[in-house]
């Protein structure tokens, strides 16, 4: 039997709260599938740095390199500036394990409506990269406290971080709909932009079969709200992908169930899959939030490791629960406990086929 090792961390919040069910919901699929997950647990969290000065050890990447993935729960609290809980976690896992793809998937299912009308069906996927761009770690602030004080933040662009993310976008398009759309803000953003759009020019290129044009991010955002149905993969820099993200997620009901993966495509170090929520501390021990989000992560965690089957499996679950409607919970109109939803998704897995499956493990 084949036995993936994950990392996970529940993080802050409802983190805490959202992981439990969806390891409950791989093992449920471990059993039918035949293979099994092995858990390590860390307590990597705002609460630690609050009572360490740190939100992980400082080799705390050696202590999960060898794991297969990472499943994360949130990241934040009130008493910890935002700056800090990501700069401190998160952001060194995406960038010690060249997680340069971060991966949204966006779709209107039945039983969890847009707050659009919409006139075609939405199936999206943002491509964000993940690893350089406007959030770069150069810069700085001079004069603080005075007058003058200022503060210089440099955006990053190289042509191998570009190139890869890129090609990413369009071969997951040659499996999909067939088109890129590219973000950009060239006509404002003088060197930068121009740069990018040279880049996905020159790679389009090599991908004769897929379809793609470009539009400025502001005119993006909108047509997003107006025809999100046009739209198939979308790419975009570091800030671009990560606003767009949302902003689709919103469209197809919520950033509180929306999954995220953070890849590395090479598979020289693990990915990490995680709800794009948050720590939502306004609910937090409630027993209220949306597993959703997790749940959705882990079906993205488990197509990474190979496991396509239990990974359709959880997909088709949930899109069942939320079509069937009566099991929701209070962000959904409905009245159901995290644990209540997550039950229902779990009753909701199809029975182990009867056929043998091979043994031999994904390649991680």
């Amino acid at each position: 039997m084949t036995t993936y090792r994950i990392a996970v961390i529940p993080g802050d919040g409802i983190g805490n709260e959202v992981i439990p069910p969806a390891l409950k919901a791989l093992d449920a699929l471990g059993r039918r599938g035949g293979f099994s997950l092995a858990y390590d647990e860390f307590d990597w969290s705002c609460a630690r740095y609050e009572a360490t000065g740190a939100m992980m050890p400082p080799d705390g990447l050696d202590h999960i390199t060898g794991h297969d993935a990472i499943l994360l729960g949130a990241v934040g609290s009130p008493g910890v500036p935002d700056h800090v809980s990501l700069w401190g976690l998160l952001i060194p896992i995406r960038r010690g394990f060249r997680q340069y793809v971060n991966l949204r998937p966006v779709k209107v299912v039945p039983g969890l409506p847009s707050p659009l009308r919409l006139s075609s069906p939405v199936d999206l996927v943002v491509v964000r990269e993940n690893v350089e761009g406007e959030y770069s770690e150069i810069g700085g602030r001079l004069n603080r406290g005075f007058p003058e004080e200022m503060a210089v933040q440099e955006a990053v662009f190289t042509r191998a971080g570009v190139t890869r993310v890129v090609d990413y976008a369009f071969e997951l398009a040659r499996t999909r709909g067939g088109h890129v759309t590219s973000a950009t803000k060239s006509n404002g953003i003088v060197h930068t932009m121009p740069f990018w759009d040279e880049v996905v020019r020159e790679r389009a290129a090599r991908f004769p079969g897929v379809g793609w044009r470009q539009e400025h991010i502001d005119a993006l955002a909108a047509k997003l709200v107006l025809r999100p149905g046009d739209f198939d993969v979308i790419v975009g820099s570091n800030l671009f992908g990560d606003v767009l993200s949302d902003l689709a997620a919103a469209i197809a009901g919520g950033i509180g169930v929306a999954p995220a993966a953070n890849l590395n495509p090479e598979r020289r170090f693990p990915s990490m899959f995680e709800p794009v929520h948050g720590s939502a501390p306004d609910i937090a021990g409630k027993g209220v939030a949306n597993p959703l989000g997790s749940l959705w992560s882990a079906a993205m965690m488990l197509d990474h490791l190979g496991e396509a089957e239990a990974s359709a499996a959880l997909r088709h679950a949930i899109e069942a629960v939320l079509a069937e409607g009566s099991v929701r919970t209070p962000d959904l109109g409905g009245t159901a406990s995290t644990t209540e939803f997550a039950d229902a998704v779990v009753a909701a897995l199809p029975s182990p086929a009867p056929a043998a499956r091979s043994n031999a493990r994904s390649d991680q």
